[in-house]
């Protein structure tokens, strides 16, 4: 069998986020129903504070594989960046490989989509005001997936290198501002950041803003004080947070519900409340991404063979 690689430009070409953000729910709630085999992401550290390797395998009914995912926070300020991986797609029937792709695209855009299909469900319906504490990668994804779920009249956006946020400002349409002034009044925040202590404050939030917290991602780093984390707290998976996340270790914060358990229709929370999403990343995350790239790769191939082949077409012609 021919393994497919898949570049980085052919992920992204392949994606929608319309259809990723749906892909996302469904994945999400199929993990908290039971219907996902996915143990806790495996870290081999490298080097303490600097240099991580981990492995994230998953299985469910139609996709099945793993990540390989480096995470170097001594990158920083280089050329190469800080996340970098590889997804590997196998047929969960036959077991046999399928494909190899870059898991850079992947891991920025299903970060966004499972919190845009969040925020869908949790950010009030009129939200205008988005602040992005943060202007990498992930701060862009945000901006795009979030757009398509809400049209904010005015976008925020802070970072610790403040000639970042001007920069992402002016490219973006967005406002660059301290943090506290990016938060207070926003309906919509997003932190993400290598934060090692809190740069959102609870004392900062309106009521009703939902919050959709992405970076800080070891068990010793945070992005929000206690005082955010003790609002309604939703996460991917109960196991993982408690076991990854800074935000919800140290707070000892309550979490209310996964997020496949509110897709599912298994909770609900009411209108108005302030939420807050953490999110830690989950293998069938990546997979059930990687299976929705190869798919409409795959439908794309045969659409374009049958277009060679049908009567109208030049194909063959002298």
């Amino acid at each position: 069998m021919t393994i497919q690689h898949f570049t980085e430009d052919e992920v992204r070409a392949a994606l929608d986020w319309d259809e990723l953000i749906a892909a996302m729910e469904g994945a999400l709630a199929d993990f908290s129903t039971g219907r996902v085999q996915q143990p806790l992401r495996q870290w081999l550290t490298v080097e303490a504070g600097a240099r991580y390797f981990g492995v994230m395998p998953a299985a469910a009914e139609r996709s099945m594989g793993a990540k390989l995912v480096s995470f170097y926070p001594s990158n920083a300020g280089t050329a190469t960046p800080t996340v970098t991986a590889a997804v590997l797609l196998f047929d969960p029937h036959s077991g046999a490989p399928l494909a190899v792709m870059d898991g850079a695209t992947i891991t920025a855009m299903r970060t966004a989509a499972v919190s845009a299909a969040v925020t869908r469900r949790l950010a009030a319906p009129n939200a205008r005001v988005l602040a992005l504490l943060g202007c990498g990668v992930q701060a862009l994804s945000h901006l795009q997936a979030l757009s398509r779920l809400r049209a904010f009249a005015e976008i925020r956006v802070w970072s610790p290198t403040p000639a970042h946020a001007q920069r992402f400002a002016e490219r973006h349409g967005a406002l660059a501002m301290g943090a506290e002034a990016a938060v207070r009044g926003a309906d919509v925040i997003v932190t993400a950041t290598a934060a090692r202590e809190p740069i959102l404050r609870g004392a900062w939030l309106k009521p009703g803003a939902h919050v959709n917290a992405i970076g800080a991602p070891m068990p010793s780093w945070r992005e929000l004080d206690d005082a955010a984390m003790s609002h309604t707290l939703v996460v991917e998976s109960r196991a993982a947070a408690q076991a990854e996340s800074g935000d919800v270790i140290l707070s000892k914060a309550s979490i209310y519900a996964e997020a496949g358990e509110l897709f599912a229709g298994l909770k609900t929370i009411p209108a108005g409340q302030t939420t807050i999403y953490k999110s830690v990343g989950m293998a069938i995350e990546d997979i059930a991404t990687a299976r929705l790239v190869y798919d409409t790769a795959r439908a794309g191939t045969r659409k374009a063979r049958s277009e060679a082949r049908s009567p109208g077409s030049s194909a063959g012609t002298s």
